[in-house]
């Protein structure tokens, strides 16, 4: 009860793990705004009305989180309405896979812009307020390939590894204020990017991990919002692996 009614923000809100989360943090009737950036607004609609149904009011705003200027520009809003963020949950991202010997520049920058500087820019917006207020809660989606590495992925795993160094040096920095930094690192979960890869490549994941199956956005986004609950009140500085023992 004593969570109810927290302004929380969620970048790549508007689908799979974000949506999980969206979805769970409206169980407690949480203020929600979602960013994304999708190219068209279906998944965003559906994302709404599902939210919707739950009794919340979702705010939603498609931007560029890669883009200083835009991420101020939506957190002065936010902060100007609402007059604080509890929550920021940093989970937007994008894959651009390729052998390194392969990979452009620009599928290189753009991985890195999306996945690390959003993380930057939009923790940077929030932490003012979080500190006058003296509490809140920023959780950043990481990946079992920043910390394990995946052929084919140098872009992808680096802006992970980069997320997961982030998070811990910005908890130390701001821990003294009360707010709590930590970040989920998920392994091969039910997603539409894993939906689409062929049954032999799933099979060869399947054979990796103990639990012996992927995991659900549901089980990452528990992971999410007790990070953000007063359970885990002491927990800061840390990267909690979601991977059904794929990495121990």
């Amino acid at each position: 009860m004593e969570d109810k009614g927290r302004v929380v923000v969620i970048t790549g809100g508007s689908r799979g793990i974000g949506r999980s989360v969206a979805l769970r943090f409206a169980e407690e009737k949480a203020r929600l705004i979602i960013l994304h950036y999708d190219p068209d607004d279906r998944d965003s609609l559906e994302t709404s009305h599902q939210l919707t149904g739950m009794g919340c009011s979702p705010e939603i705003h498609k931007i560029d989180v890669s883009s200083k200027k835009q991420v101020d520009s939506v957190f002065k809003d936010i902060i100007s309405t609402y007059g604080k963020v509890d929550v920021l949950v940093n989970n937007a991202g994008i894959a651009r896979d390729g052998l390194l010997l392969r990979m452009s520049e620009d599928d290189w920058d753009l991985v890195l812009d999306v996945n690390l500087k959003s993380v930057f820019n939009c923790t940077k917006a929030v932490l003012r307020s979080m500190i006058k207020q003296r509490k809140g809660s920023v959780v950043s989606i990481a990946s079992i390939a920043g910390q394990t590495g995946n052929a084919g992925q140098a872009n992808y795993a680096a802006s992970k590894a980069g997320i997961m160094g982030f998070t811990k040096t910005i908890a130390r920095e701001v821990a003294s204020r009360g707010i709590r930094v930590n970040a989920v690192a998920p392994g091969f979960i039910e997603t539409e990017m894993i939906a689409s890869l062929p049954d032999q490549v799933i099979e060869s994941y399947l054979q990796q991990i103990p639990l012996g199956r992927l995991g659900t956005t549901r089980e990452v986004a528990e992971a999410v919002y007790w990070l953000c609950s007063g359970s885990a009140g002491y927990i800061t500085g840390q990267i909690i692996h979601v991977n059904g023992g794929m990495f121990m």
